[in-house]
């Protein structure tokens, strides 16, 4: 494929043979050549932005700054700005440049898709949660779901709002909504004031002995249950001693060794790399990573202030003394981006509970950005704004 005269000036890194290998190279890769015309676009659209001058010589930063500008163009779908990443990727592998041969990709690349406003980490927006991470897998299960969804909309209303005033976790509200809806189904969509400790003893056991599940998800299951009738329908199920337990399998705990996590740590590069380091060294749990505010975290003390964790506790965690330059540097480059877009009219955050009614400069303020915010802007489901998620 040819490429267009826009990209002529760009040295001799443009000349027909570098198309040509360019092209070669991507369907090499499994790249359909119903695409192929669209990488070399996308691959030509970053070579008009850059400077005239020869692959090797392109810096990560430009590639950087290109990228943030194209994540913030609202015509840019997710799966078109994920195709434009992996076009430059393949286009500057053709250089011999180090520095954007280390480039850190595989961020870029994940961080393209717009999270939908059911998602765990902004969840929330909405009045009702559908459960869609624990579906049937099969359509008639799911047009079962739906219709006793649809047929008892005011107990799972009831459930969902009587979990949000206990502030239970989005995983737990999921889970527990869920766990009802299957058991009013596997009742053929009956009342739930009409059933009771035999329909409740019957479904468990038909989910350890027919669906043979795990001994924690029956346990998920029995707890969701006996909170929903206890607290929403007001019907104790009462005994349930005679219930067929699901077996929990003794086994020892598999634990890598320094050298083993020294090797995988070393294999993880860029912001993936950094946030690995963080985990394995503080021992926080991945979402309470990625939600960490700049704010919390305190290079004087060399700890980290993780909010709002497992049972809504705060918690102290320390910070390892490897990652904290990298760390540094990372905060450098998510301040140029925050100041970027406060230029451009955007860099609000989300703010949890009433502080953005409190405080309504905090969102823009520079503590309450997120340490790892997603490369895309996206719309807020809550306020419908333009916004910088966390990277999830």
């Amino acid at each position: 494929m040819q490429p267009t005269n826009a990209t002529s000036g760009h040295m001799d890194d443009t000349s027909k043979g570098l198309w040509d290998r360019y092209v070669a190279n991507i369907r090499a890769q499994g790249v359909q050549p119903t695409a192929v015309r669209w990488y070399v676009i996308r691959a030509e659209q970053y070579l008009r932005t850059v400077a005239p001058k020869p692959l090797a010589e392109h810096t990560p930063q430009e590639v950087t700054a290109y990228l943030e500008t194209l994540g913030r163009e609202s015509h840019m779908t997710d799966w078109q700005y994920r195709q434009a990443v992996q076009a430059i990727q393949h286009l500057l592998r053709l250089s011999e440049a180090a520095r954007t041969q280390q480039f850190d990709w595989d961020y870029w690349k994940a961080s393209a898709r717009t999270l939908p406003s059911n998602h765990p980490t902004i969840a929330r927006a909405g009045t009702t949660v559908t459960g869609e991470g624990n579906r049937q897998s099969t359509p008639t299960g799911t047009i079962r779901l739906a219709k006793v969804r649809q047929t008892h909309a005011a107990w799972c209303k009831a459930l969902i709002a009587e979990i949000r005033r206990r502030g239970y976790s989005i995983r737990t509200e999921r889970a527990y909504e869920s766990w009802v809806v299957r058991f009013i189904a596997f009742c053929d969509n009956a009342n739930p004031e009409g059933l009771g400790n035999a329909e409740v003893l019957a479904f468990l056991q038909h989910l350890a002995v027919a669906r043979q599940v795990a001994a924690s998800t029956q346990n998920q299951a029995l707890n969701a249950l006996v909170f929903f009738y206890d607290n929403i329908v007001k019907q104790p199920v009462g005994n349930l001693e005679g219930i067929v337990r699901a077996k929990r399998p003794q086994r020892l705990p598999v634990v890598l060794t320094r050298d083993e996590v020294a090797a995988l740590l070393k294999r993880l590069q860029g912001t993936h790399g950094l946030m690995a380091a963080l985990l394995y060294g503080t021992g926080m749990r991945l979402m309470e990573c990625i939600r960490v505010r700049v704010k919390d975290i305190d290079f004087a003390y060399r700890q980290i202030v993780v909010r709002n964790g497992k049972g809504q506790k705060d918690r102290v965690v320390p910070l390892p003394r490897r990652p904290v330059q990298a760390l540094r540097q990372h905060l450098e480059t998510v301040e140029r981006l925050h100041q970027t877009d406060l230029q451009q009219g955007y860099g609000a955050v989300f703010l949890p509970h009433a502080l953005a009614r409190k405080y309504p400069q905090a969102a823009r303020e520079w503590g309450w950005q997120y340490v790892f915010p997603s490369t895309r802007l996206s719309v807020d489901p809550r306020s419908g704004a333009i916004r910088r998620h966390h990277c999830a």
